[in-house]
């Protein structure tokens, strides 16, 4: 006794060494309790280390200071649960083959239990993990609690663990599998004794007698305290068989507990005695209680355990608990395969039938991984549920007792077994893959075996009677679509928090979300994908396509209520395109191009493209009314003259171009999308501009036809000489020669001239430079956008290059025609004027005037004007003069190109050298009075053959056209 102590109730229990007093008690030595208090004290700091066991000293994982004593064994299977351990009931150990005699008088005798066997033994740092598993286990798998009742009489997880291992106990020594010698065994019993002393409870005085002849009269009371709470639950709450006409022995029974409660607060010789008369009492009744008959058995025949399907389960979960290593939760202990071999020894007496314990140990399994997160445990897990056989694998007697075995807890609808426990798995699976996003972010590999649980406890709680199809999907499809639609709302709703975090004064919200949920589908497409699309094969489109919607409800309202390209236009619009795009990308990388865009018209597209076209026009329209103005006024106040002698065009059009080239910068600096709709805006606004800007420069020219006299009214040849008007007005002009004179035609300085036409020709050649910018500007855009809407780029393809801006060339290349009829004049001062590149231009148009004027000689030389066969040899050599002139011998115009502009003249020329009476017959045949079929042999039109004739000199060609036309 350490000093000052007289008797047990004056130390402190909790101050013992348990370490000292096994010890001592191995050693079969004398405790002192003094030293054992020293011991407690001198390692309270840290825990010893302990070498009694071949394997060498090691660490626990634990605290060290709540741990308090080490093992004194290297890690071996133990039953680590989440709850502690506590003293079996003294009726839970008849096996199914022991009579009744046998189970029941067995207190004759030297008893074995669970405390016994040192293989199954819990020392103190175990208590501390299992209460820190415990706490876990709470935090962690709540949702993995086992639908049944609970226990009315507060029987704890302790009770349960050690009534289970009494279970166990007993089974293997009626099978002779547990052989213990009777000195060792005596030894072992009282460590074990002594090791409960650290639990002892200071509630309780117990006197100098009471223990007196020893620990185990104060250990049996604490044992048959917890025993009695277990025996209530097993035989009153949850018995194997419904009480029916025995009803009034619950009542018994209770009576009975209750007294043997109130003789612990009696004196002793009263306590004693009240409590073995109700000890008495309580055995007869428990034994007429397992007589009963249970599956087929006759009364009594034999015992049989009493307890029922809640309890049973129970106890077996805690026995299923010990394949865990102590000192990994997470890993399992190297003899589970011997450990679950000898619990199929407890299989008979708590009707533990394959289908029971495959599920017992799958919910097992997966909830020490719902604590742990060790994937080995997880896999173990789904091995034991695709070994839970189907209904229709199962034998008729099997199928027949779990369909017997019916839970209900409060609130909750009445539950067979499997539902029992495979819907906590079921709820806890959906909870994890409902925000898949969340949960698996770091690994599809954890992901795709959670799958592989939901689905195979979907399968087998869908074969339950119970199930109504309105609890579960009807296929894995649609389960899978209802993760993928709750994990991304999830996810969604995750984003729109990060955004409203962010600071959105340089950005849109829209804009940034649009970016974060774009970041989500790349997760998506890249992790979850391939593990939901073995089950679905359009997953990501069924995640991509909620994405999408549900982005567009947040988009909607802003882009109806944009008017025009404000700064969150041009930074939203964007941001959602590319959004939309990536997701038709995801859909098409996943179906069929056909499929495709099947699936296209399905979602409700944002129309950005459509709304933002509708906006750039409106800003492209203002920008061309704001360039025409300008163009307008830089007409007006330009001088027409050359810049310098190196750039000889005007100023002017130098300007317009800025302007222009400002615009399609602008177009295509904005962000927001753009089709070809608007790009063929664009070109049609710098089409009109460059128009206005040409027509402008040539408006104030005189027409050709104010300069060039009147054709001569149409005469044939007369003897007399005399002229007479032909009155036929589609045959020649009634403008008489007067009409406008020389004096009211404004004339141009020819310098002028030359600074619009080189001005006229910078048009031009910039404005293909221009089309070739905007058409590179243009594919590189687009390449950019990645767009999947191909008929647009097929539009763009179709439409020919050279077709854009074609009315400017028109413009220009008119206007330019227009300066050059006045340029022939001076042909000297021209050449130092005009660039280099637009003399031959200029050259040209002096041929085609002089060709122009030959022409008119010869066939509109009017009555004074008369041409005989031999004249066209003269014409000839006249023609090949003038062409001669141009070519300069090789500096001038190229031969080709003369040749090719005087082949008309020529050919008019030769006419005149026929005879009248070949004319006329080809001028029938042009006029079509004779249907001879073919084309006329001379080859010349009706108007030209009627000019000859006219300037024939002749009487026949006379004849014919006074006969024929009435010409005068």
């Amino acid at each position: 006794m350490p000093p000052g102590a007289v008797t047990l109730d004056d130390v402190n229990l909790d101050e013992v060494s348990v370490d000292y007093v096994l010890n001592c008690a191995k050693k079969s030595k004398m405790v002192e309790l003094s030293e054992a208090i020293k011991d407690y004290h001198d390692h309270t700091v840290l825990s010893q280390m302990s070498d009694t066991s071949p394997v060498g000293e090691f660490y626990l994982v634990t605290d060290s200071e709540p741990s308090c004593s080490p093992p004194k064994r290297a890690p071996t299977p133990v039953p680590i649960s989440t709850v502690a351990v506590s003293s079996p009931p003294p009726i839970a150990e008849p096996s199914p083959n022991a009579s009744r005699s046998e189970s029941f008088q067995s207190s004759q005798e030297e008893e074995l239990t669970v405390d016994d066997i040192d293989d199954f033994e819990d020392d103190g740092d175990a208590l501390v993990l299992e209460s820190f598993w415990e706490e876990r286990t709470t935090n962690d798998a709540y949702d993995l609690a086992v639908e049944l009742p609970s226990f009315s009489t507060g029987v704890t997880d302790d009770d349960l663990r050690e009534t289970a291992y009494e279970v166990l106990l007993a089974c293997a020594g009626a099978t002779g599998g547990l052989i213990v010698p009777s000195k060792e065994k005596k030894r072992e019993k009282k460590s074990s004794f002594i090791r409960k002393l650290r639990r002892s409870i200071s509630g309780s005085i117990i006197s100098q007698s009471q223990v007196s002849p020893g620990l185990v009269g104060l250990l049996e009371t604490m044992r048959v305290q917890m025993e009695l709470k277990v025996l209530e639950e097993g035989l009153v709450h949850h018995p194997a068989v419904g009480f029916g006409e025995c009803g009034h022995k619950t009542n018994e029974l209770r009576i009975l507990l209750a007294k043997i409660e109130e003789s612990e607060f009696l004196l002793s010789s009263t306590g004693e005695l009240q409590r073995k008369e109700c000890l008495r009492s309580l055995r007869e009744i428990a034994i007429s209680l397992v007589e009963r008959p249970a599956r087929g058995e006759l009364t009594g025949e034999i015992c049989h355990w009493a307890d029922g399907y809640h309890f049973n389960v129970r106890l077996y979960e805690k026995l299923l608990l010990s394949v865990f290593d102590m000192l990994d939760e997470g890993k399992l202990t190297e003899e589970v395969e011997e450990i679950l071999e000898l619990l199929k020894l407890t299989w008979r007496v708590l009707g533990i039938s394959e289908t029971i314990h495959y599920t017992c140990y799958a919910w097992v399994l997966f909830r020490q991984y719902a604590i742990t997160s060790e994937q080995g445990i997880l896999l173990h897990a789904i091995e034991q549920l695709k070994k839970i056989p189907l209904m229709e694998q199962r034998g008729q007697q099997e199928s027949l007792h779990l369909k017997s075995l019916r839970s209900k807890v409060e609130g909750e609808q009445d539950m067979s077994f499997l539902q029992s426990f495979l819907t906590p798995i079921k709820r806890w699976t959906d909870r994890q893959l409902g925000d898949y996003h969340l949960h698996f972010s770091e690994s599809s590999a954890t992901m795709e075996k959670m799958v592989a649980v939901a689905m195979i406890t979907r399968r087998l709680l869908l074969e339950e009677p119970g199930t109504t199809m309105r609890s579960f999907p009807v296929s894995d499809v649609d389960q899978i679509e209802l993760y993928i639609s709750s994990s991304v709302k999830s996810a969604f709703a995750r984003a729109l928090q990060v955004v409203e975090r962010v600071d959105m004064s340089h950005e849109h919200p829209l804009a940034l979300l649009a970016e974060e949920l774009k970041k989500l589908l790349k997760r998506d497409s890249g992790t979850f994908m391939a593990v939901l699309s073995q089950r679905h094969s359009q997953a990501a489109v069924v995640s991509a396509s909620l994405v999408h919607k549900l982005y567009g409800n947040r988009l909607k309202p802003f882009v109806d209520g944009a008017e025009h390209l404000s700064k969150d236009v041009i930074s939203v619009f964007p941001a959602a395109e590319s959004i939309e795009q990536f997701v038709m990308v995801l859909i098409t990388s996943v179906c069929q191009e056909h499929n495709a865009k099947i699936l296209f018209k399905k979602l409700n597209l944002y129309q950005i493209e459509t709304k933002s076209g509708t906006l750039v026009l409106r800003w492209l329209n203002s920008q061309l009314g704001r360039i025409l103005d300008w163009v307008e006024r830089a007409i007006q106040q330009e001088h027409w003259e050359p810049i310098s002698p190196q750039k000889r065009h005007a100023g002017s059009i130098v300007e317009v171009y800025r302007i222009v080239e400002e615009t399609v910068d602008q177009f295509f600096a904005l962000k927001v999308p753009i089709s070809f709709t608007e790009l063929n805006s664009l070109f049609r606004g710098i089409d009109n501009v460059l128009q206005v800007y040409a027509n402008s420069v040539v408006n104030d020219l005189a027409s050709k036809e104010d300069l060039i006299p009147p054709v001569p009214i149409l005469t044939r040849y007369s003897k007399e000489a005399r002229i007479k008007a032909f009155l036929k007005k589609e045959l020649f002009d009634t403008r008489m020669p007067d009409e406008t004179t020389p004096n009211e035609i404004s004339v141009i300085a020819t310098p002028t001239l030359c600074v619009q036409l080189n001005t006229l020709y910078y048009e031009i050649i910039h404005l293909n430079k221009l089309v070739d910018s905007i058409w590179e500007r243009w594919t590189s855009k687009r390449s950019q956008e990645k767009l999947i809407k191909k008929s647009l780029d097929e539009k763009s393809k179709s439409f020919s290059q050279k077709d854009i801006l074609d009315g400017s060339r028109k413009a220009i290349n008119a206007a330019m025609d227009r300066i050059c009829e006045y340029t022939v004049q001076e042909l000297n001062q021209l050449c130092d004027i005009v660039v280099e590149p637009l003399r031959d231009r200029i050259v040209m148009s002096l041929l085609q005037a002089s060709l122009d004027g030959l022409l008119r000689v010869i066939l509109d030389g009017g009555s004074s004007r008369v041409f005989f066969p031999g004249d066209a040899k003269l014409l000839e050599e006249d023609l090949e003069v003038l062409k001669e002139f141009f070519i300069s011998g090789g500096d001038g115009l190229p031969r080709g190109v003369v040749q090719n502009q005087v082949a008309h003249v020529r050919h008019v020329i030769k006419l005149h050298d026929y005879e009248t009476q070949e004319l006329v017959e080809d001028l029938k045949c042009a006029s079509g009075m004779e249907m001879q079929g073919g084309k006329c042999k001379l080859g010349a039109d009706f108007k030209t053959l009627l000019r000859i004739l006219c300037h024939r000199g002749d009487s026949e060609a006379s004849q014919f056209l006074k006969k024929q036309f009435k010409i005068p």
